[in-house]
C-alpha cells in the first residue's frame, strides 16, 4: 500500500479481500450480539431471584397481616396498611394460590388433612388453611389445605399399620378350623445358644 491505495488494483483480489472482511465484521457482530443478549439474561435472572428472596421474607409479614384482620377489626389504618402491602407486593409479581374446590395439585399444593369421601373419585381442597404464593411460574410457597376424596387403597393402609398380609396356612386354618403345625425353621437361622452354667475361669 502506497499513499493509502492498493498497489495490486486486481478486481478479482480486491472482491475477495472486501470478501473476508465483511464474513469478519459479520461475524464480529453476531458474537456482540450474543454477548448481549447473555449478559440480558444473566442481569434478569438475578433481578428474578432477588425479587423472590425479598417476597420470600415477607411472606411471614403478609401471614400475620391475614390473621390479624380475620381476629381483629378492620379498622382504617389496618385497611390501608393491608391495601398497600398487597398492592405494592403485587407489583413486583406476587400472586396468591388456593380456593375451596380446586383440584388437588401435589405440585401447589401441600395436604394437611385428609376426609374420606365415597362419593368422588377425586381429590378436592376443601379447605385452605394457609395460602399460597408463586412469581410468575416459580413456586414460593406451597397452599396448606384440608382435601376431600376417596380413601387410598387397602394395601396402603395396611402397610401404614404395620399388619402383614395372610399366608396361605393361616387361611387355610381360618377355613377349616384346625390349627396347623408349626413351620420348621430355616436352614440359615442360627440355633438359640445352650443353657449350660459357664465354668469358672482359674484365678489368675
Amino acid at each position: 500500500m502506497d499513499n493509502g491505495r492498493l498497489q495490486n488494483t486486481d478486481p478479482d483480489r480486491l472482491r475477495r479481500l472486501l470478501e473476508e472482511r465483511t464474513e469478519d465484521l459479520q461475524r464480529v457482530k453476531a458474537e456482540y450480539d450474543n454477548y448481549r443478549k447473555r449478559v440480558r439474561r444473566d442481569r434478569m435472572a438475578v433481578g428474578q431471584i432477588a425479587v423472590a428472596n425479598v417476597l420470600r421474607a415477607l411472606l411471614p409479614v403478609l401471614d400475620a397481616v391475614d390473621r390479624t384482620c380475620a381476629h381483629e377489626p378492620m379498622t382504617p389504618g389496618l385497611k390501608e396498611i393491608t391495601d398497600t402491602l398487597r398492592t405494592q407486593l403485587g407489583r413486583l409479581g406476587l400472586e396468591a394460590f388456593g380456593q375451596e374446590g380446586d383440584l388437588f395439585d401435589p405440585a401447589r399444593h401441600e395436604a394437611v388433612v385428609h376426609h374420606v369421601s365415597p362419593n368422588t373419585d377425586r381429590l378436592i381442597c376443601t379447605e385452605i388453611l394457609r395460602p399460597g404464593y408463586r412469581l410468575g411460574d416459580q413456586l414460593l410457597r406451597p397452599a396448606h389445605v384440608e382435601v376431600t376424596g376417596p380413601p387410598p387403597p387397602a394395601r396402603n393402609l395396611a402397610a401404614g399399620r404395620g399388619e402383614a398380609p395372610h399366608d396361605d396356612a393361616e387361611q387355610a386354618e381360618q377355613e377349616d378350623g384346625k390349627p396347623t403345625p408349626p413351620a420348621r425353621p430355616a436352614a440359615w437361622m442360627k440355633r438359640a445358644p445352650s443353657s449350660r452354667r459357664a465354668r469358672p475361669r482359674p484365678p489368675i
